[in-house]
Parts: structure tokens; sequence; C-alpha cells
């Protein structure tokens, strides 16, 4: 399983390893936004795992400092006694980067900067920043999370968040990219890229901390997955799955229960990690090759 926190939409995903999303919950990040040095108070980018695991048992509200109880529950009494105190609740998931130079070792490492996801007082907003680095979550939603999720647990934080939505709302949005990647790039005739499935399809849009439109991909009625693009700077840095874990949530919401796609041949390897499955021979699609896969139970 792996999870995904979207800085722009304040959001924690839960996925399995064949991309089911398993929970969803709102999050705070840092105040100040994205940044990886040392002091700056800001919420590290990157590629993650959860290095330790601290608090299991422990009774909601229980505080923690130096990831060590206190004895203290909070409460809004206490609150009030120690005003501007950085409560860390309940359980500690402690982060640790992955990427040497962006978030581990040096002056960026995020587990020398002591990054966790952790639980929050009640009163504190999910949904809008307002930590100074880790990931708050509320307390029940963090002991749910923790129960879950074993030691090395991937976790990817990401400036870009998903939208979907019909093609009335996202058309605007999806076409400039879908032209540049499928007629530009792959050479595509624009009369076969516009169809009358646009219309009728649920459409997932991916847009970066600017709101610049950075991948899109589509889920006809009856379960197809297609017209997967990620811009040519956003490749290889996870957002094809991403947008592929979206569109199976939009799937599992309208009980399209036998998902399929029209791959081409060069990407089955990607499309297998979803538990896609290649069927029949390879055909011509926009004088492209591909190959029919369908998701296995």
């Amino acid at each position: 399983m792996h999870i995904r926190i979207s800085l722009p939409q304040q959001s924690l995903e839960l996925f399995s390893a064949r991309g089911d999303r398993l929970a969803a919950y709102a999050v705070s990040t840092a105040t100040k936004g994205a940044g990886e040095a040392s002091g700056s108070y800001r919420t590290p980018r990157g590629c993650h795992i959860i290095r330790a695991k601290v608090g299991a048992g422990a009774t909601p509200n229980t505080v923690f400092v130096g990831r060590r109880p206190t004895g203290e529950t909070w409460s809004p009494e206490l609150d009030t006694q120690f005003p501007g105190r950085d409560w860390i609740l309940t359980r500690i998931l402690w982060l640790s980067g992955c990427e040497v130079g962006k978030n581990r070792l040096g002056k960026v490492d995020t587990m020398r900067r002591h990054i966790y996801i952790h639980g929050s007082p009640e009163r504190v907003a999910m949904g809008t920043p307002g930590s100074i680095g880790c990931v708050r979550m509320r307390n029940a939603d963090i002991i749910a999370l923790f129960d879950r999720v074993p030691l090395r647990t991937p976790v990817d934080i990401v400036e870009y968040g998903l939208t979907a939505g019909d093609w009335a709302t996202l058309g605007e949005l999806a076409r400039p990219l879908r032209e540049a990647v499928f007629i530009v790039e792959q050479g595509v005739p624009a009369a076969l890229e516009w169809d009358e499935h646009d219309a009728v399809s649920r459409h997932v849009v991916a847009q970066d901390a600017r709101g610049e439109v950075i991948g899109a991909g589509r889920l006809l009625p009856a379960g197809h997955l297609g017209r997967l693009a990620v811009r040519a700077d956003w490749r290889g840095r996870g957002l094809g799955r991403a947008l592929v874990e979206r569109l199976l949530v939009e799937a599992a919401a309208r009980e399209c229960n036998d998902p399929v796609l029209h791959a081409q041949v060069q990407t089955l390897g990607f499309y297998e990690k979803f538990s896609f499955v290649a069927e029949g021979e390879v055909f011509l699609e926009a004088g492209i090759p591909h190959r029919l896969m369908r998701r296995a139970g």
C-alpha cells in the first residue's frame, strides 16, 4: 500500500498495492507551504517512507513531546493554559525522505527535521494549511491510518491535485493538454481524438500548485479508461499512477467492476501494476499498436 498527500488539496489518501483507494482524509500541512530546508517550517515534498510508528494503544489526545508521552491529555482547558503550543497528539507516523539531496541527508533531511503525520486538537481546522511543517490529522483519522499502515509504507507528498467532473466542467482544461500529447506529439488525427464519448464520460484533470493542467484522463460509462495524458515535464514523477488511481475510484463509485482499457504496447507493464491483464492480439488504433487490457478481480 502507499499514501499520497496533496498539498494543494490538503488531502491524504491511502491506496492498496493495486491502486484501490482504501481511505481518504482531510489534513493540514504547513502554513508556509512546501519546502525541505531545515528550519523552514515547511512541509517537505517527494517520496518518503514511514520510518517509525509511535503511540500504539495510547489514549486519544495523549500529548507527545520528543515522541514521548508527557503524561498530559489534551483538553480545551490545557490548551488555554499553554497558548501557542504546537500540540502533537494521539499517534505519530515519523517520515523519512527517500531522495538524497532533496529530502534526505544534509540540511534537507525530513527525518532529522522531525516531520510527522500526527493527531491534533479538535479545534484545529483540516483542509487548510496550519502546521509548522508536519501533517496534522483528526485524532480518529490518525488512529485509523496508524492501525492500517506498516512500517516503510511509501508516502508521496505532491504539489498537485486531482479534480473529477463532466466534460462541460473540465473540457476546457483537458482539451489543450490532450491536443499537445495526442495530436501534436503522437500524431493522432484530430477527428479521432475528439469523439462523442467525451460528452458522456467522467473526466479527471490534474493541476499543479499554480493551477496549470499537467494531466488528464477519462472514464466511459461502460468502465473503459482512456485518454490518459501527462504533460512531458511531469512524466516519471508518479502522476500517471495518480490519474489511474483516481479513475479507478470513479469506476468503483459507478459500480464498474470490470474496467478495461486500450493500452499502447509500450505501456503494458505500467497498467499491469494495477492488475490489468492483456487480452487478444495487438491492434492498431490511430495508427499506434495497442492491446486490450482488462482488470483482474
